[in-house]
């Protein structure tokens, strides 16, 4: 453990999401000294409208929870 699941709009390919989990991965390691077979990460892919929703309860509901903050009205995707 540790897990990361990154939400994105659909559209990228499996080379990209295959490029962005590594680099997750590799950055977990060098950030928390962890071996990459105690990592997983999981990709979920969003319509900009099904993002308004994702976006209300993952974000806006739980700003204590975000390390980094978004600098995007997510309503500017539809």
């Amino acid at each position: 453990m540790p897990h990361i699941s990154l939400k994105m709009l659909k559209g990228r390919t499996p080379a990209q999401k295959e490029q962005a989990a590594e680099a997750l991965s590799a950055a977990l390691q060098k950030a928390l000294g962890v071996g990459p077979s105690h990592i997983t990460v999981s990709i979920e892919d969003f319509t900009p409208e099904e993002w308004q929703t994702v976006f209300q309860t993952e974000v806006t509901d739980k700003p204590d929870a975000q390390y980094v903050q978004p600098g995007y009205d997510p309503k500017d995707l539809l």
